[in-house]
């Protein structure tokens, strides 16, 4: 424990009396996810009458109004608890993907998904966990939360895979490695033979847990994701959202599509109804309209464009993304990635700094809508051309 061992008078000796604040130690240094900034904690910083957040890299259309109207519709429903296991929601999931129903698990956000994989494989003091360096934070947080050893290899120079440098840390204690495709922060996305190389290398007893929550706006994901093929992979786990190209983020529904008995017994310790039956039903109403994500796939695919072309026409150095956002550095002008960061708020207009994973000289922008963009552009122009 490290909190309070202090036994109060009259305890029985011997036995170390913790205080209600104690808590694991491994809990003892973690410290909490950061998430973007809050367009309310903006405004009311700086007395803002309007405030752009590209940040937390949201659906650059909002909400479906399909999904709205389903919403309404079945708003009176809120006092029930939704259906166990939430079967026709996985189900849907399931027919849009083209995969059997029992490998889908729906979770409260994939976040969820996550820490139910480590939790359910990983056994304290014998197994570890491996992911690349930086990687989405919630794999280590969960992995250590569950007591467990968390591996990282880092990242090449462009922020591609150094595939070797994974699979050096990988032993046949190794019960789950994680990959993010297309990763973030830096919009990476790998080819598929390069994860398929990667799931037939593995020791046998490892989970290949390949996250593509921003997998839809790869533009081709027969070259880039194995989700299509999944049958072919028994070590194979691939995580989905709805908090991106279907503009749920508010919601937190995300989902896992797993080896069948890993999925059943995910099932089985699950918490109840940690997807509410608001939640799965704009999840029924998304997957039903095609014409929502079709545009959302098409304005943030000209949007990463612009933004792309935009920070280069500006002296930045852009990255590659197949994401709904753009890693950036500064041109050289800039004072530094913090004073074009502050500069920006002060303007109204919230994008990321990428400080907490360990890259304080770089920024990530999301895709927002076309005036957002340029709002951005126009503003990022004129910080780094005074800085």
């Amino acid at each position: 424990m490290c909190a309070d061992k202090t036994a109060s008078a009259g305890a029985p000796t011997g036995l170390p009396l913790a205080s209600p604040s104690a808590v694991r130690p491994e809990v003892c240094g973690f410290k909490p996810y950061t998430p973007g900034l809050s367009i309310d904690e903006i405004r009311d910083r700086y007395g803002l009458a309007h405030v752009i957040k590209l940040a937390s890299n949201e659906n650059p259309l909002g909400t479906s109004p399909v999904v709205q109207h389903a919403l309404r519709h079945k708003a009176n429903l809120a006092f029930r608890y939704a259906q166990s296991g939430n079967p026709r929601l996985t189900s849907a999931i399931a027919a849009h993907h083209g995969v059997p129903a029992e490998c889908v698990v729906a979770g409260n956000g994939s976040d969820e998904i996550i820490d139910l994989i480590v939790r359910v494989r990983a056994v304290p003091g014998v197994h570890n966990v491996v992911a690349f360096n930086p990687c989405f934070s919630i794999y280590e947080l969960q992995t250590r939360l569950a007591g467990v050893e968390f591996r990282q290899a880092p990242l090449a120079a462009d922020f591609s895979f150094d595939w070797d440098g994974l699979m050096a840390l990988v032993d046949d204690a190794t019960a789950v490695v994680f990959v993010t495709t297309p990763d973030n922060p830096s919009g990476f996305c790998p080819p598929v033979a390069d994860l398929e190389r990667l799931a037939r290398a593995l020791p046998s007893g490892c989970l290949l847990v390949v996250d593509e929550a921003y997998m839809d706006f790869c533009g081709d994901e027969s070259a880039h994701s194995l989700l299509a093929r999944i049958e072919e992979f028994p070590n194979l786990a691939v995580l989905r959202t709805f908090s991106k190209s279907f503009g749920l983020a508010g919601l937190r529904l995300g989902y896992g599509i797993l080896p069948v008995q890993l999925a059943d017994y995910l099932r089985r310790v699950r918490l109840p109804f940690s997807v509410n039956i608001l939640a799965e039903e704009a999840g029924l109403a998304a997957l039903a309209d095609d014409v929502f994500r079709a545009e959302t796939l098409r304005v943030t695919s000209e949007g990463r464009a612009a933004l792309t072309e935009g920070l280069t026409a500006l002296g930045c150095h852009v990255y590659p993304s197949k994401a709904n956002f753009v890693m950036f550095r500064p041109a050289p002008a800039c004072k530094s990635a913090a004073h074009l960061f502050e500069e920006l708020l002060r303007r109204g207009i919230i994008i990321r700094p990428l400080k907490s994973y360990g890259l304080p000289d770089l920024l990530r922008v999301s895709v927002g809508s076309p005036d957002e963009n340029a709002a951005f552009l126009k503003a990022a122009g004129e910080i780094m051309a005074h800085a």
